[in-house]
């Protein structure tokens, strides 16, 4: 193992951005704090690791240690504490060390995005020492912090074993070391503890070993009836203390912890189906993320000599811009060198102009082998092309054809012969591929720059104007064409679990939206989160048109698609679709088209020629019902337009008497009638909601923020909106649905859906006043046959 790439315990970090091989570089001194995210189970050293180097520092940078066992005053506190903390001591220069178990994806993800916000690397150091070895000393410590000790520790302990996430760079880390022993544990803290103030370390993994059984928790060692068998298999306890500098774990990570062939395949058959499920999930999470990844090289750089400052403001110019346009979406510069200098030049200045880190990441490696060296997914690679877009030459292009094979070759003469610069294409890279067996990519776009090599074609003689010029249209090519190419695998995503549901029998509208709603991964997210955070509902739906050039894909729409539709259908004009509405998005259309067929005829209310107006069966609150257009087209605010009025006044006039209804049955009860802004599933609906939010069906953040926040649309804001614009505002930015969780009234925040539902059941606080404007709140003492107009 090497943690510290390079360099070692008896000396200080090699500092990123230094003199860079023929590029002239400038040493990288960012002097910017670092917040490091321990990993591992309670008994793995993380204190320890900490407290080491708070008081081991020997460089000048200045440490804290973020402890949620003490941070209420010296008791256990809660993250939302830690947070605080942790941005007090960055926002005063010095450096983090969070110390809590931080296992899964989702507990580290407030401290990733911490450091996005405050422009500062975040490392995770993962402490992955075999199970039985933190099981032994969470059991035997005594006077622990946070008062995790004896028998209960083990019960901890295996709990959070079976939850854990191995740490990514997908999450937004710039740099992840695993020690696997005390010998890598000191390592480490010899590392952090000689890191300088201006001292920065590599992006990348480190000290990862090869994939092997998941640990085995503290229930299966514990079985074991015989302990003193258990404590020959495991050996004596160590201790970071009583480490020896290098010393091996006698036992490996994966080991089992039972001794006995018979008791280890007894464990290993309890836990194979889990273990098959969480490998997979967290894949499947993998590869999301990695398909909504772009790893490209700097373009004209190299072989065309374009000016490296010029050219790194023109890469952070464009990256800015596009991640403003696109959520959700990753890039990452790649280099080979540590010593880049274009590396350091555009981290700076991405810093500059405050763009998201984890967003917008600078990676040491080769483009070539991101996942199985650094363990970066990206489905996604550009090549920096020449215009014949042939192999051959240096540097990337070079790389990548080789690495591909022959059928990089043959696929790119079937989507384009030559380039001109400023212009990119994109080539679904064949599964036969090497680097899409072993990588994982599937795309490769082409890119051509412009040339200011006197010796290469296309000479422009030093004429910047035109070359910076180009250099943006040739990064905006390439951005765009990746955005095209994930819109297109949301909707293949999206007709594929339509398919699977479809194919499961399920049949209810409201079943159905329950599930999606329920999952992590919303459909209605990932349908829209590609579009721009806040526009008019038209532009929306023209939007995904424009921002979709050419793609040669044939395959990317297919015509027996019958939801999905297109907008041309030509290999070298490209393919768009508009819009794509799986099965389990239909089910509100069919209903609305064929009311007669649904079988819970109980919860239809009311049905017209015009709309319908259905119980949701998964109610966000004691009363919650949609009012279903019966229009046919008229999916979504997008699709409204004037002559739609007279009928949003009558779903809207439906709607009051709904209210008015259940008024009448109680009195306390006070609602809002209005829209989503993306809506889950197809076929425009207006919900009449009540503001008690009363309903086990609340379950979770997106639920509460799509009622809550400017994410829902009154239904006398949209009215007015297409009156006077002929189409309706919207906000369908994912981070709305993402923020913090504030009671409706009086705007109090809460750290989850729990304790917000205790305090909401006893708010007195009046509403805001915008809500309380225009009758956009409904209740007894409201007049209930309002003018729409």
């Amino acid at each position: 193992m090497n943690p510290d790439a390079g360099g070692s315990s008896s000396s200080p970090p090699p500092r990123s951005g230094s003199q860079g091989a023929g590029a002239g570089a400038e040493e990288e001194r960012g002097g910017k704090p670092v917040v490091v995210v321990l990993v591992g189970p309670p008994g793995c050293g993380k204190s320890t690791f900490a407290e080491a180097v708070v008081t081991g520092t020997t460089a000048g940078r200045p440490w804290v240690r973020v402890c949620q066992d003490t941070i209420g005053n010296g008791k256990a506190g809660t993250k939302i504490q830690c947070l605080k903390a942790a941005s007090d001591a960055l926002k005063e220069g010095k450096s983090v060390l969070i110390d809590r178990c931080n296992l899964e994806r989702e507990q580290r993800a407030d401290f990733v995005k911490l450091g996005g916000t405050l422009h500062v690397d975040v490392h995770a150091v993962a402490l992955d020492l075999p199970a039985k070895v933190c099981i032994s000393r969470a059991v035997s410590r005594k006077g622990h912090e946070g008062n995790l000790q004896g028998g209960k520790a083990a019960l901890v302990v295996n709990r959070m074993l079976q939850k854990k996430e191995t740490p990514l760079l997908t999450e937004g880390f710039s740099r992840i070391m695993s020690c696997n022993d005390d010998g890598d544990i000191k390592k480490a803290v010899d590392l952090y503890s000689a890191l300088g103030p201006s001292d920065s370390l590599p992006s990348g993994m480190f000290g990862q070993k090869s994939k092997g059984p998941v640990q085995v928790g503290i229930m299966k060692f514990l079985k074991k009836g015989d302990t003193s068998s258990v404590e020959k298999s495991s050996g004596p306890k160590i201790t970071l203390s009583e480490s020896k500098q290098g010393q091996q774990n006698p036992l490996p990570k994966h080991e089992k912890v039972e001794a006995g062939i018979t008791c280890r395949m007894e464990v290993e058959k309890g836990l194979d189906d889990k273990k098959e499920n969480e490998e997979h999930a967290k894949e499947s999470d993998s590869d999301n993320v990695g398909s909504r990844t772009l790893a490209f090289p700097s373009i004209s750089t190299a072989d065309f000599q374009f000016d490296l400052d010029r050219a790194s403001d023109i890469i952070v110019d464009t990256a800015a811009d596009f991640l403003q346009k696109f959520d959700n979406i990753r890039l990452v510069l790649v280099d080979l060198s540590e010593k880049s200098r274009i590396l350091s030049l555009v981290k700076q200045k991405a810093s500059k102009k405050s763009i998201d880190s984890s967003r917008f990441v600078t990676f040491v490696g080769d483009i070539t082998q991101l996942h199985t060296k650094g363990g970066l997914q990206c489905s996604v690679i550009a090549n920096a092309a020449n215009w014949r877009l042939k192999p051959g030459g240096g540097g990337v292009n070079a790389a990548i054809f080789n690495a591909a094979g022959e059928s990089l070759q043959h696929a790119t003469k079937k989507c384009a012969d030559a380039l001109r610069p400023g212009t990119s294409v994109v080539v679904p890279l064949p599964s036969v591929s090497p680097l899409h067996q072993r990588e994982g990519v599937t795309h490769v776009i082409h890119v051509l720059g412009p040339n200011m090599n006197p010796m290469r074609p296309d000479y422009l003689k030093n004429d910047y104007t035109k070359g910076s010029k180009i250099l943006h249209e040739a990064y905006n090519s390439l951005f765009e064409k990746f955005a095209s190419i994930v819109q297109s695998n949301m909707g293949k995503q999206n007709s594929k679990s339509g398919a699977e549901m479809s194919a499961s029998g399920g049949t209810s509208p409201n079943d159905t939206k329950m599930k999606r709603e329920d999952s992590h991964g919303s459909e209605r997210m990932k349908k829209h989160k590609l579009l721009p955070p806040t526009m008019t509902a038209k532009q929306q739906h023209e939007c995904t048109k424009a921002n979709a050039p050419n793609y040669h894909d044939k395959s990317t729409v297919s015509s027996a698609a019958p939801n999905q539709v297109r907008e041309g259908d030509n290999k070298k004009s490209g393919v768009v679709a508009s819009k794509t509405w799986g099965s389990w998005a239909q089910a509100l259309y069919e209903l609305a088209m064929h009311p007669g067929k649904y079988k819970n005829t109980d919860s239809i209310l009311e049905t017209s020629d015009e709309f319908v107006v259905l119980k949701d069966l998964y109610p966000k609150a004691k009363k919650h019902v949609l009012v279903i257009s019966r229009t046919d087209g008229l999916d979504s605010l997008a699709d409204v337009k004037k002559e739609h009025l007279p009928l949003l006044r009558r779903m809207h006039s439906a709607g009051l008497k709904w209210a008015q209804k259940f008024l009448e049955e109680d009195s306390s009860l006070v609602f809002r009638l209005g829209y989503h802004s993306v809506p889950s599933m197809r076929q425009l609906h207006l919900h009449i909601i009540s503001q008690d939010f009363n309903s086990t069906s609340l379950k979770n953040k997106k639920h509460w923020n799509s009622f809550t926040t400017p994410f829902f649309r009154d239904s006398v804001d949209v009215i007015e909106d297409i009156e006077q614009h002929g189409s309706a505002t919207s906000s369908s930015d994912e981070k709305v649905l993402a923020m913090e969780l504030r009671c409706h009234r009086c705007r109090s925040a809460h750290p989850n859906i729990p304790k917000l539902k205790s305090h909401i059941s006893t708010c007195k606080s009046s509403f805001p006043s915008h809500l309380q404007q225009r009758n956009r709140l409904i209740s007894l003492s409201t007049t209930m046959h309002m003018d729409c107009t």
